[in-house]
Formats: structure tokens, sequence, C-alpha cells
């Protein structure tokens, strides 16, 4: 099986690259290296059975050369973390939504399957706080810069979906929810890393809004596991699937665990959105995935809990640190 990992040298992709390799698939990554890292490669650089390519899927030639005698695309490469969606909207709408187009548009004239990443963002504020798959979008007004990125993700999901009712194009939609682990960088607000290295540092954990917000982070490892399954299952086709671990924890707790499990001297600074990201900022208060659609179509389940994805984030921030 010859299979393209769009963004494989970021932190989902690497991990996914390696578990496709593991499988003895054939696999080519494409990234451009704005988020990602070839540090994040190191194992598979050099592998037979790994292509990289440094390149954008912007670039329409690339990428139809690439697709085309491709098995599969998992297409991951994206503008991502909150801090680069805020600083950078109008760049990071149009690389999703364009790069999501080029890919789409290849992967039909190919009559290749493809999976696109999409994320719980796409929820927007809608107020149930756990989501089904076909839990309504609310959003604030497009000139509030916190929804580009959800809108962006939601168009991705519309030009998937629509490819496969009106076209045929087989598709799958994957909704990661809060996705953590080794080889996640906190420089583009991804707050466990975060916390993590202020814990390790000693500085004060930087806590955005009150800290009542809470989410459900779930380890890359059993994302990857998802995606591997939903790729295997040909009743996928068509659907659209929430990913993640139905365990929540509010942010300042996740904060104070982190520093309790480090030994940390830290304290907790609490910081207003206002001051982290700017104006245009909404946070949500709680989101949570219904799981049942992906556990009824492939039998998965999260196998990792918060107390050992705290755990696996420390240890790789604490081997990073002394490195």
């Amino acid at each position: 099986m010859r299979v393209i990992v769009t963004g494989g040298a970021g932190f989902i992709g690497s991990h996914l690259a390696g578990a496709l390799v593991e499988r003895g698939a054939e696999v080519v990554i494409v990234d451009d290296l704005s988020t990602g890292s070839l540090l994040n490669l190191e194992a598979l650089i050099g592998h037979p059975a790994v292509t990289f390519l440094e390149g954008s899927v912007l670039d329409e030639a690339l990428v139809d050369a690439v697709v085309a005698g491709a098995d599969v695309v998992i297409h991951l490469a994206a503008a991502v973390g909150v801090k680069l969606v805020m600083e950078r909207p109008l760049d990071s709408f149009v690389r999703n939504v364009r790069g999501t187009e080029v890919i789409i548009e290849a992967a039909e004239r190919h009559g290749v399957k493809v999976m696109v990443a999409s994320t719980s963002e796409v929820y927007g504020k809608n107020k149930s706080g756990v989501f089904d798959e076909g839990a309504d979008f609310v959003y604030g007004p497009t000139t509030v810069t916190r929804w580009t990125y959800a809108l962006s993700k939601a168009t991705d999901e519309v030009l998937a979906h629509y490819h496969y009712l009106e076209r045929g194009l087989p598709t799958v939609v994957l909704r990661f929810f809060n996705t953590v682990g080794p080889r996640q960088s906190p420089d583009f607000g991804m707050v466990l890393p975060r916390f993590a290295r202020q814990a390790i540092a000693g500085e004060p954990l930087t806590v955005y809004g009150d800290g009542r917000q809470s989410r459900c982070f779930c380890h890359v490892e059993d994302t990857v596991a998802a995606i591997v399954a939903l790729m295997d299952e040909p009743g996928a086709v068509g659907g659209i699937f929430n990913v993640g671990n139905t365990e929540e924890i509010a942010i300042i707790d996740a904060a104070r665990t982190i520093i309790e499990k480090t030994g940390s001297p830290s304290a907790i600074e609490l910081v207003p959105y206002l001051d982290a990201y700017g104006p245009g900022f909404e946070d949500i208060p709680r989101r949570a995935p219904d799981i049942s659609a992906i556990h009824a179509m492939t039998g998965w389940l999260p196998t990792r809990n918060v107390d050992e994805i705290l755990d696996a984030v420390i240890a790789d921030v604490t081997a990073e640190s002394v490195v």
C-alpha cells in the first residue's frame, strides 16, 4: 500500500508515518516544514519505505504527481495552533482551505481515497459540551479572529463530504479533539507541553482565562490507531468521525497536576485572554467528544487516561531539556 501523508513532519503526521511503515506501507511524506520539523522524522529518513518531499500542498503540480499511483492520501497539513491562527488568520484560512481543495482535486483526478483531518473546533461555541458528529456548529461573527480556524476546517469538511456525495470520491473526515504526546511543540499555543516546559524551568504556569475551561486530551498513539482503523474500514467511507478521549480535565487542574508531578516550585499565573491573544479571541468552557460512531464502526477506544498522558508529556519535555 502506498500512503501519502501531508504534514507528515508534524506532530501527528510523524507518529502516523512511523506506524504505517511498521505495517509495511510505502509512505510518501509531503511537508513544507512551516510548523513541522525534520527532527520528528529522524527515525524514518533514509528508510527504504519512506520518501520525504519538502513542498507545499498548495503546489498543484507537486500534489498531482505525488497523488498519482497512491492508494490513500491522509491530509494532515494545515495551519495549526491558536497562537499561529490568531497572529496570521488570513494566511491560516487560505492555506487550510486551498490546500484541501488542491488535495481533493488531485485525488478525484486519480481516483484515490482521501482522509481529511478536521478538528473539534468546528463545533464552535455550541454550549452542549459533549458533541456527536451531528451537533450544530455555532460561531461568532466572521470579524472575530477566533473563528477563522473553525470556519476553514468546516469548509474542508464540506469539500470532502460533497465530493463524496456528488462525485463519488471516497473520503473520510476525522475530527480530532486535543491530541497530545511526544514531539508536540509548545510554540504554537499547545497548552500541555507549554505547562510542562514552564514547570521544569521553574517558571510560572500561565493559565489563560480563569482555568475552569475543560478539555479532553487524547494521546497521539491512540489518535494514530484511530486513523489507521478508519483507513482499514471500507464502511467508514463517506463518514465523519470524532477522534478523542472522553475523560475531561479543567485546564487549571492540568497545571496543578503537572506542578505536582514535576516537583516544581512554579506558581500558577492567570492571564486574561486579551493579554494572551489580543482582541478577537473567545474561549469555549467545555468540549468533549461522543466517540460512539468510531467505536461502532471500528471498535476503537482510547487506551490512555489523563494521568498517563500528562506523564508522557512531562517525560518528553524533560528529555528535550536534557538534550
